[in-house]
């Protein structure tokens, strides 16, 4: 598996900013779901940008449901300037895989202290638009939903089956700069083998990301 932490200075201290993590906010959130734990909160409604309200209900297909938390700003997320990535850029094909094998999409928006900021219900829409998402785009108020699930970075990613229950977590594959470096799709590869009714060989990974910007209490 590629070293997430084998970069360049510069990047080393972005990396720090982005992991400092509010623990008033934070240290009151419940643990990350486990393999096997049923999803919480899958009735919770949330404005998506076009303005209707989502639920984790609403999106759950045939095989199941893939919820990614996610951000506007996080360099792990949209990339780091003109010769990196982030993993924002798989979002929609990995949105169309997810909805060829039967699992439905929603991206969530938990940055809860940053909503007079880069993370705005209004920035939401055009980030939404500029990306064209497939999915969902819905703001989780006061980081709600990622209290309930104990998700901890942008992106995290929880892959459930139809029946709600946890079968994969963590990261989408093991190159947030470049998807031409992809050795292992984690996410990719849970999604198709749980169609195809095999074992996912890896069910969990370490989310790496920016930490989700809960508001302080």
């Amino acid at each position: 598996m590629k070293n997430f932490i084998t970069a360049p200075v510069n990047f080393v201290s972005v990396l720090f900013i982005c992991l400092i993590v509010s623990f008033s906010g934070y240290a009151q959130t419940a643990n990350t779901l486990e393999i096997g734990d049923l999803a919480p909160s899958t009735s919770y409604s949330m404005m998506n940008v076009d303005g209707t309200q989502v639920s984790v209900n609403d999106i759950n297909e045939e095989n199941g449901a893939l919820v990614i938390f996610t951000c506007n700003s996080c360099p792990f997320v949209v990339g780091r300037g003109e010769t990196t990535e982030g993993w924002e850029g798989r979002y929609n094909g990995i949105i169309e895989l997810a909805s060829e094998n039967g699992f439905g999409t929603l991206l969530v928006n938990s940055n809860a202290a940053r909503r007079d900021d880069s993370d705005s219900f209004v920035k939401m829409k055009s980030r939404a638009m500029e990306m064209e998402y497939l999915a969902p785009y819905v703001l989780d108020e006061e980081s709600k939903l990622a209290n309930n699930f104990g998700a901890r970075t942008t992106p995290h990613i929880f892959l459930f089956n139809s029946d709600l229950e946890l079968i994969y977590k963590g990261s989408i594959d093991d190159s947030v700069d470049s998807a031409e470096e992809v050795k292992e799709h984690f996410l990719k590869d849970a999604i198709t083998r749980t169609a195809e009714g095999k074992r996912i060989k890896t069910k969990s990974t370490k989310a790496v990301g920016c930490s989700i910007k809960r508001a302080k209490s």
